[in-house]
């Protein structure tokens, strides 16, 4: 017994972070610096900040199939679609064969198998959601009320926002609130061709991205180990220099400096344990993704950032008497609501006689432009709910447009093709929608028990779809990029619509929405669990509706927020 009880001690900490990715390495910092002993917990394997990217440093040459998607060599299962691998970057991500999923309508599930998870691999675009987000909801009936509104998180947009590293451009629009930013990146000379006649013309924005790459390294980043972002575009294959925020540049290095922190990674959490005497939840077990043993670990709060799709499987895993349909489910709404953008519909032009041939522009920056949503504002009415926003670039072809099998004639040879690649090619623009997908009740995810695992867990069926209102937007989202390159002067326009799935932006949210009544929803304002109050939500699991915006800005300040009260109510003992 004695024995026992020490185990149990060894094991308790005053919080347990589950999963390490944006969301997760700001608990981690937040209630490491606030005084409690944390434990963080990833199923994915270790990687060290700066030696771990072990092909950032590499150029293109070096890489066996010059950086392209391949596919894995090794025998597939018959019934399900492995995904192409990046040799840039695949050791980052999860083999889907080890915890394969179903596809009830196509899903592109993005797994990271790494410390650090998506924080190493996203886009780092960073904007606010605005009060018409908030309010979204309620204004058109479609989905449940947030019960926050802007006001509540934009102090902690602020707080996030100094600490990360948001470069960007102040704006003044309503749609698309102003932050705390690093000086922006320069838009090139087409780019400001284009800002200049949407502005005039059709009255509309362009602006540079709002993005987590430091444009300059202030003393809050130089003191972690940050530098400027160094405009070499390899974002994905992870930063040495710490140019861009993530967990292993920025949260962990602040978690650690505290000595509270403990950091577990190859630990897969499968499921939240809950004490009856308590009515709240005690721990979490635990499986080691390597020896399969089994661990429990013990907390007085929780807080689950595993993202998304895994927050939701592990409370739909996690059953009792208490709660037999998943833990907290008391609404009968966890894995409900699945939402991510669609996006891939958009159009490309050619900035021929713009007079800017002769002009080029500095490195390769990790960023693109931003026009910021429109439609559905003010006066403007259309046949669909809520609304999209672009996001793209412009640029100079490469010396690739002189393959001949991509160009689609003979091309040069000798001395002519040398000359011909020493020059730059002609500029292109291209913009692309990231557009608002209604909550739907019906668009969820369900555990399989008949299907399981490497580590004997059941996996997820996916059941979701975009609809006829996506569908609807996604023709505004073709004809209006056009409309506005051409109203820009651009040549030779094309617009498409690649029709993507839900998960390939990568943006995905719901399933255990916050809410304002604990019989529609499973978290509170404060991204509690109605049921079990000392467990925490604060991944895109939490959210309610999930605008057009890039969310990951939302899920640091709602996790700042949720720590700090975490705290308060710890010494008010009340957890």
């Amino acid at each position: 017994m004695n024995l026992n009880l020490k185990a149990q001690a060894a094991n308790t900490f005053d919080a347990i972070v589950v999963g390490s990715g944006v969301s997760g390495g700001w608990a981690a910092k937040e209630l490491t610096q606030k005084g409690l002993r944390v434990l963080m917990l990833e199923r994915g394997r270790d990687l060290e900040h700066v030696t771990g990217y072990t092909t950032a440093q590499k150029d293109p040459w070096e890489f066996a199939h010059r950086g392209r998607n391949i596919l894995p060599t090794e025998k597939q299962e018959p019934d399900f679609r492995v995904r192409p691998y990046n040799e840039q970057n695949g050791d980052f991500s999860f083999d889907d064969r080890k915890a394969p999923y179903k596809e009830i309508h196509p899903f592109a599930w993005y797994r990271p198998d790494i410390l650090g998870g998506k924080s190493i691999m996203w886009g780092r675009q960073s904007y606010r959601f605005s009060e018409m987000d908030f309010e979204s909801n309620a204004r058109d009936g479609f989905g449940t009320d947030w019960p926050i509104r802007y006001k509540d998180l934009a102090p902690w947009y602020s707080y996030v926002e100094r600490f990360a590293g948001i470069s960007g451009n102040k704006e003044g629009l309503s749609q698309l609130p102003d932050g705390e930013f690093l000086p922006p990146m320069e838009l090139n000379c087409v780019e400001e061709h284009v800002r200049e006649r949407l502005k005039t013309r059709m009255n509309r924005v362009l602006t540079i991205g709002r993005t987590a790459n430091l444009s300059q390294a202030n003393p809050v980043h130089t003191s972690v180990g940050r530098a400027p972002c160094q405009y070499r575009n390899k974002c994905a294959q992870g930063c040495p220099y710490g140019g861009y925020f993530s967990t292993l540049s920025a949260t962990l290095p602040a978690a650690r400096q505290t000595n509270r922190l403990t950091v577990r990674p190859d630990s897969i959490v499968s499921e939240v344990l809950y004490d009856e005497k308590s009515n709240r939840a005690k721990g979490v077990r635990v499986i080691d993704s390597k020896t399969h043993q089994t661990t429990e670990y013990y907390a007085r709060i929780i807080f689950l950032n595993a993202s998304a799709m895994s927050t939701n499987f592990i409370l739909l895993n996690s059953v009792s008497s208490r709660f037999p349909n998943g833990f907290g489910n008391d609404s009968g709404t966890l894995g409900k609501y699945i939402m991510d953008h669609h996006f891939q519909a958009g159009a490309n032009a050619q900035a021929d006689g713009l007079g800017f041939d002769d002009k080029y522009y500095y490195g390769r920056r990790a960023n693109g432009i931003y026009i910021p949503r429109y439609r559905n504002i003010g006066t403007d009415k259309r046949e669909y709910l809520r609304g999209f926003g672009y996001q793209g670039g412009a640029s100079r072809s490469s010396w690739q447009r002189l393959i001949a099998e991509a160009a689609g004639a003979e091309s040069s040879f000798g001395a002519d093709l040398k000359e011909q690649a020493t020059q730059p090619g002609p500029w292109n623009m291209g913009i692309m929608g990231f557009a608002e997908c209604l909550p739907y009740e019906d668009n969820q995810i369900t555990l399989n028990r008949n299907r399981l695992d490497k580590w004997g867990l059941p996996t997820l069926n996916f059941d979701v779809r975009f609809r006829e209102n996506e569908h609807l937007m996604q023709k505004d989202m073709m004809n209006d990029a056009a409309e506005m390159l051409e109203a820009a002067g651009l040549k030779n326009i094309s617009t498409y619509n690649n029709h993507s799935v839900p998960g390939g932006a990568v943006h995905e949210t719901g399933g255990a929405r916050m809410g304002r009544d604990p019989k529609t929803s499973m978290l509170n304002a404060t991204n509690q669990l109605w049921a079990a109050k000392n467990v925490f939500v604060t991944d895109g699991a939490s959210f309610a509706s999930i605008a057009c915006q890039n969310p990951s800005l939302t899920f640091m300040a709602l996790t700042a927020r949720a720590a700090d009260f975490a705290i308060s109510e710890l010494k008010r003992k009340n957890l």
